[in-house]
C-alpha cells in the first residue's frame, strides 16, 4: 500500500477558501470516481468537514498522484489550481498514516481532543464503500484509525483538551454577549436551530442540556427538523418561517449544507428590528448567532450590525489557537507514533505472508512428487513403513524451512522489509503467478491489524519512516 493525502484544512488555508472549497454530497461522490477514473490510483476516500478537506488515495505512482489528485480536488471544488496550490500539503506512506491517526485522535481539529471526528471518519469511509473505491487497504486503514481514536479517547484525557466545536462555539460566543459560561448565560433563553444534519443535532442537545427555555428547529426538510425538535422536546418549522423564527430568538446555531446565504444581513436586521420594537424601549441583548456551516450560512454584513453578534469558524479558529493544550495529549502523540509503527510492521509482513504461503505450497508439492516416486520404487514397503517415511521427510522439509520462514516474517516487519519478500521469491524461483494467486485468495479478508498497545514484538519507530510529509509539497 503507497498511501497518499493530499489536502487543505484550517492549518494551512483561511476560513474564506475552505469555504470556496467545500464539498457538497454528490461533488463528493462524483470527485471519488475521477481519483478512480485516473491512473495513479486504485483506491481513494475523501473527508470533507468543516475545516479540512481531503484526499486519500493508494497510488501506484508518488509524483503522477500528487498532481493528479490537486487538479481534481481544484475541478471539484471550484477554486483554481494556481490559488488552491499554496494551501494544499501532502503526506505519504508513513507520514499519511501518522497523520490519519492524529486527525482521528483530534489532535488536528480546530478544537483540540474533540470526538465529532470519529463519525466523519465513518462517514468517509461508508462513502467509500458504498461507491466502491475504498477497498481493502483504505478500509484496513480507516478502521485501524477509528480503534486508535478510540483508544486516545479511553486511555487519556484528551476529552479535557478541548471541546467540541458546537460546545467550544458556544462558550465563545456566551463569553462574547453575556460575558459569562454559556451553561450559565443560555438557560432560559429561546434557542432557534438552522439545519438538522449531525452538528445540528448535537447542537440541539448541547442547548437541551443547558437548559434553554424553548429550541425551534429549522430544515428544508420538515420531516428531518421534525424529527430533531422531537429528540429535544423542541417544536419545528418550516424553512418559510425562518425570518419569523429569528426574530424571537436569543441564540441562533446555523449549519446547514447549503451552497448560498441562509441568513442575510437584511433579514437579521429585521429581526432584531422587531426585538426592539417589542422591548418598549428597555435594552435588548443581541442575538448570540453559531455559524458551523461551510460555506458560512449567515451573511458576512451580519458581523457589523448592533442588534448581533456572529460566532463563525474564523472566531473560533482563532480563539482554539490560544487555547493551553492539556498533557494528554503528548500522551496521545505517543499512541499515535506507536500505532503508526505497529500499523507499518504489520502491513509489511502481510506483503510477505503469500510468498511463505507460494513456497510451503510448492514445497509440498515436491515432496508429493518425490513420495509418488518413492512408491515406483519401493512397492513393498507396508503402510507403517510408508507412513514412517513420509512423516521423515515431511519433518525434514518444515524443519528447513521454519528458521527462515519466522526470519523472513520478523525482518519483513522493519522498514524496507519488502526486498525480503522479492530475495525469498528470486533464492526459491517461485512462480509469481502462484504468489499473485494466493494474494487474490486472501484479498476478501478483512484482517485487524494488532494494537500498539497489544504487540508482543518490537516495532520500528516511527521516526524511521522512510517518507517525509514536505516531500513533492504540491
Amino acid at each position: 500500500m503507497s498511501l497518499l493525502v493530499v489536502g487543505l484544512s484550517h492549518r494551512t488555508a483561511p476560513v474564506s477558501v475552505l469555504e470556496r472549497a467545500a464539498l457538497g454530497e454528490d461533488t463528493k461522490g462524483k470527485l471519488l470516481l475521477d481519483v478512480m477514473a485516473a491512473e495513479p490510483a486504485s483506491e481513494a476516500a475523501v473527508l470533507s468537514t468543516c475545516n479540512r478537506i481531503e484526499l486519500y488515495a493508494d497510488v501506484d505512482k508518488f509524483h503522477a498522484g500528487v498532481a493528479e489528485l490537486s487538479t481534481l480536488l481544484a475541478t471539484h471544488s471550484g477554486v483554481g489550481l494556481d490559488e488552491l496550490t499554496p494551501h494544499l500539503y501532502v503526506h505519504y506512506e508513513d507520514r499519511a498514516v501518522h497523520h490519519l491517526f492524529s486527525v482521528a485522535c483530534g489532535l488536528d481539529s480546530m478544537v483540540v481532543g474533540e470526538g465529532q471526528i470519529l463519525g466523519q471518519l465513518k462517514d468517509t469511509l461508508g462513502l467509500g464503500q458504498e461507491l466502491h473505491t475504498a477497498g481493502r487497504s483504505l478500509n484496513d486503514l480507516f478502521q485501524q484509525a477509528l480503534r486508535v481514536g478510540k483508544r486516545a479517547h479511553s486511555e487519556t484525557g484528551i476529552d479535557r483538551a478541548g471541546q467540541s466545536l458546537v460546545t467550544f462555539g458556544l462558550e465563545q460566543m456566551a463569553q462574547a454577549v453575556g460575558g459569562v459560561p454559556f451553561e450559565e448565560w443560555g438557560k432560559g433563553k429561546r434557542a432557534l436551530v438552522v439545519g438538522a444534519g449531525s452538528m445540528s443535532s448535537l447542537a440541539a442537545a448541547t442547548l437541551a442540556r443547558a437548559g434553554a427555555g424553548e429550541i425551534v428547529v429549522v430544515n428544508r426538510t420538515f420531516e428531518r427538523a421534525e424529527r430533531l425538535a422531537e429528540s429535544v422536546g423542541g417544536r419545528a418549522a418550516p424553512m418559510d418561517d425562518l425570518a419569523g423564527e429569528l426574530s424571537y430568538a436569543d441564540i441562533v446555531v446555523s449549519c446547514t449544507g447549503a451552497t448560498g446565504l441562509v441568513l442575510t444581513a437584511d433579514t437579521v436586521a429585521r429581526a432584531t428590528l422587531s426585538r426592539a420594537l417589542r422591548s418598549d424601549g428597555e435594552p435588548v441583548a443581541p442575538i448570540g448567532m453559531l455559524d458551523l456551516a461551510l460555506p458560512r450560512d449567515i451573511g458576512p454584513l451580519v458581523h457589523s450590525l448592533d442588534g448581533a453578534h456572529v460566532t463563525d469558524l474564523e472566531t473560533i479558529a482563532a480563539a482554539a489557537a490560544d487555547a493551553p493544550m492539556a498533557a494528554d495529549v503528548d500522551e496521545v502523540r505517543k499512541i499515535v507514533s506507536a500505532e503508526v509503527a505497529a500499523f507499518g510492521a504489520a502491513q509489511r509482513a502481510a506483503h510477505i505472508t503469500p510468498t511463505v504461503v507460494a513456497l510451503r505450497a510448492m514445497a509440498a508439492d515436491v515432496v508429493a512428487s518425490e513420495l509418488a516416486r518413492l512408491d515406483g520404487r519401493l512397492p513393498d514397503l507396508d503402510e507403517r513403513q510408508r507412513a514412517e517415511v513420509t512423516q521423515t521427510v515431511r519433518r525434514v522439509v518444515d524443519k528447513l524451512l521454519h528458521a527462515p520462514t519466522v526470519r523472513v516474517k520478523q525482518l519483513a516487519g522493519e522498514p524496507g522489509g519488502a526486498g525480503y519478500a522479492d530475495a525469498l521469491r528470486e533464492l526459491f524461483d517461485l512462480d509469481p503467478q502462484a504468489v499473485a494467486a494466493v494474494s487474490r485468495a486472501d484479498s476478501p479478508r478483512t484482517p485487524v491489524i494488532p494494537s500498539a498497545a497489544a504487540a508482543v514484538t518490537p516495532v520500528a519507530s516511527a521516526a524511521s519512516a522512510t517518507s517525509d510529509s514536505n516531500r513533492g509539497r504540491a
